[in-house]
């Protein structure tokens, strides 16, 4: 009788807990969707880096918009791989051209990144030689933490950055689990986010 109490006593409570978890789900879902952002303004810089992997072109139309404002004289677009033999970033560059950004805006930065590690360790170089010390990282909103953390570790005190946050077109912090593109991007970030904890 009492192991029959106490079974029913846990199985209240887990019941209890999922009902809980169920009725404050926006709650904690905005929270895990904030976590994944790290968004800052604008300053006066030597350079914008915009990273790859932006097939909308959002990215690199902020950063474009970054240099029209004057914020900085250059923005260099990643550009680490290549669709049907031309570079990623020049590709960018054509579609910022095409929306009436002029050409001198920009300078493609080809590497051979496969992640956003590896972009930003390469970043880093790639910077030092061209005397930048005050830096804006322009991705998408849902990226931003996890790029900030490569660059802080890729730059070290040398290069003073900010990450400027584009708003995805699926992902929002506050509603990402309403579409199912959304849900996609907010899984895949954090399964990086987690995995790099491993090291993997």
């Amino acid at each position: 009788m009492a192991l029959r109490k106490a079974f029913f006593r846990k199985i209240t409570i887990v019941a209890l807990l999922a009902v809980v978890l169920a009725l404050s789900h926006s709650i904690w879902f905005r929270w895990l969707g904030e976590f994944l952002v790290k968004s800052e303004e604008p300053f006066h810089a030597d350079a914008v880096i915009v990273l790859a992997g932006d097939w909308n072109g959002d990215r690199v139309l902020r950063g474009a918009e970054l240099v029209k404002q004057g914020f900085a004289p250059i923005a260099f677009i990643s550009g680490p791989g290549y669709v049907y033999g031309i570079n990623e970033g020049e590709l960018a560059i054509e579609f910022a051209m095409k929306h009436g950004y002029p050409r001198e805006y920009f300078e493609v930065m080809p590497s051979t990144s496969f992640s956003t590690r590896d972009e930003a360790a390469f970043s880093s170089s790639w910077l030092r030689a061209r005397n930048v010390h005050k830096l804006m990282v322009v991705t998408n909103d849902f990226h931003t933490r996890r790029a900030s953390k490569f660059f802080r570790a890729a730059l070290g005190s040398d290069v003073e950055f900010r990450m400027i946050a584009v708003p995805d077109r699926f992902f929002s912090p506050d509603g990402w689990w309403h579409n199912r593109e959304g849900q996609k991007v907010f899984f895949f970030e954090w399964s990086k986010t987690i995995a790099e904890v491993f090291g993997v």
